[in-house]
């Protein structure tokens, strides 16, 4: 199996890129860039869906010629929801950056007659979930209930300093509806102050996959089945960037019997 951590390489241009066949599963795609003001990125069309998410900055954007305007408007990941836009199987989009830039490309496999459209902040609620020491402030970005897409799953959530998210730990690693969904995962971590750091586990039951891996400013971490809790140390907000996809797009998971307990209190 690959390794789970992935970290950047270098700090200009596409410095994440994971595919399926890096990944070693079938469906999720994700690609970090950090440009320049003036500089632009693009892709050729492709059987692929992609959503794109502006973790910082603001860029002038197209796709298939027809024009977006500017695009973006926070500078951090922590100042609030983002700007993002879908982009439709067989389309050609491109942006070019007016500030310096950080965008994300999430993909997965393409299918139907979903259109290209805009995401806009404020098009889902901020839902904030848990409680006590396990607090996460939650922005969906593409959840399964809007109807927008094949595959694609996306979603922000930022968990404040010395808090746990992902928790109680919970999987969704089985094509078994109504009771649990096969989605693969990624998660795209950034700090702040950016040299802190968190940690985050993947593992199963019978302990057959069991990573725990140190997560610093700018991994990803990849989640190809089991349960993936992450925590956060005192003075170190958490941001991550979640991709999901599968064969149906339903989040359905379930979470650890050890655990379940914390749900009640009991």
């Amino acid at each position: 199996m690959p390794n789970l951590l992935v970290k950047p390489k270098g700090d200009q241009g596409r410095v994440t890129h994971v595919t399926p066949e890096s990944a070693g599963w079938t469906y999720v795609g994700f690609d970090l860039h950090r440009v320049k003001i003036g500089e632009t990125i693009s892709a050729p069309a492709s059987d692929r869906e992609v959503c794109l998410v502006w973790i910082s900055g603001k860029s002038q954007t197209s796709v298939d010629g027809q024009e977006f305007g500017v695009v973006g408007e926070r500078m951090s990941p922590f100042e609030g929801a983002p700007h993002a836009l879908y982009v439709a199987p067989g389309s050609t989009w491109q942006t070019k950056a007016v500030t310096d830039l950080e965008l994300a490309v999430c993909s997965a496999p393409g299918g139907g007659d979903f259109k290209t459209k805009l995401i806009p902040p404020g098009t889902h609620p901020l839902l904030h979930r848990g409680k006590g020491s396990n607090t996460r402030h939650v922005t969906n970005i593409m959840p399964e209930d809007d109807n927008s897409a094949h595959s694609l799953l996306v979603v922000e959530v930022i968990t404040p300093n010395g808090n746990t998210s992902s928790y109680p730990s919970h999987k969704h690693d089985q094509d078994n509806l109504p009771d649990e969904s096969f989605l693969e995962e990624t998660y795209y971590h950034r700090l702040n102050p950016p040299q802190g750091f968190a940690f985050q586990r993947v593992y199963t039951d019978d302990r057959a996959l069991d990573e725990a891996m140190a997560v610093e400013n700018g991994d990803v971490t990849l989640v190809p089945k089991g349960y993936h809790p992450c925590a956060t140390i005192h003075g170190y907000d958490l941001y991550y960037l979640n991709v999901m996809a599968g064969p149906s797009r339903v989040w359905k998971f379930n979470n650890a019997k050890e655990h379940a307990w914390l749900l009640t209190g009991g």
